[in-house]
């Protein structure tokens, strides 16, 4: 872990440089309002608004740093939404790492402590934080990522393809998906003709959605039911 630094973003929130891969884990704009904009609000948000439901399962590919967590989860408590989230990620920081990147104060104390304490037991086994929500970090790469379960709704915040080409090839793409159930929301701040023409050819209707700081636009995409 030598390798990682971290970094102050143009909202005054913290990210992670990570030196061997090139990339920081969140928008050099503003890591907080990337999470919010992409993730939380046109992700989890847009889901909710358009499902009855009072419980919500997310799947994040890339879980890093866990501020799209945490500001998930913390907006599931104010509305009283059940999450159940599961993480993927392959090389998991540390608890004292994690710790400095400043994330208690964009969540309640008490998510913020029972996040900390829970961490290393949700690198092996599903967690329950509080009374609405459920943590699960696979420590294990994309490729090797198994589950018995559909999520509905999958955050894909992988280092971007020109660091990480692997994981926006067809395969990576086409195993994400399978994971995603009918009607289930899938974003990324990323948008590519390439990216749009899998996703479609996957049975998913795509949307252009106005993307955060920094970027023009980012992609969103529902999957239609068979």
């Amino acid at each position: 872990m030598t390798n990682l630094t971290i970094v102050t973003t143009a909202d005054g929130s913290k990210t992670i440089y990570n030196a061997q891969v090139g990339e920081h884990y969140h928008s050099r704009n503003g890591a907080l309002q990337e999470s919010r904009h992409v993730f939380v609000n046109a992700g989890m948000r847009h889901f909710l608004t358009n499902n009855d439901t009072k419980a919500v399962s997310i799947l994040e590919v890339g879980f890093g740093t866990g501020l799209n967590f945490l500001l998930s989860a913390d907006d599931c408590i104010d509305n009283q939404i059940a999450l159940n989230y599961t993480g993927i990620e392959a090389y998991p920081l540390t608890p004292e790492m994690m710790a400095q990147t400043g994330y208690e104060d964009y969540t309640t104390a008490g998510l913020w402590d029972s996040y900390l304490i829970n961490y290393p037991t949700a690198l092996t086994s599903k967690v329950q934080l509080n009374e609405y929500c459920n943590l699960q970090i696979a420590h294990t790469t994309l490729r090797q990522f198994t589950a018995n379960e559909q999520y509905d709704v999958i955050y894909f915040d992988a280092f971007a393809s020109a660091h990480q080409p692997e994981m926006w090839a067809q395969e990576a793409i086409s195993q994400v998906i399978s994971f995603l159930k009918p009607g289930g929301v899938f974003v990324t701040y990323a948008i590519t003709g390439n990216l749009k023409r899998m996703l479609k050819a996957l049975n998913l209707k795509i949307e252009k959605v106005p993307g955060a700081a920094g970027k023009r636009e980012m992609l969103r995409g529902t999957k239609i039911s068979m």
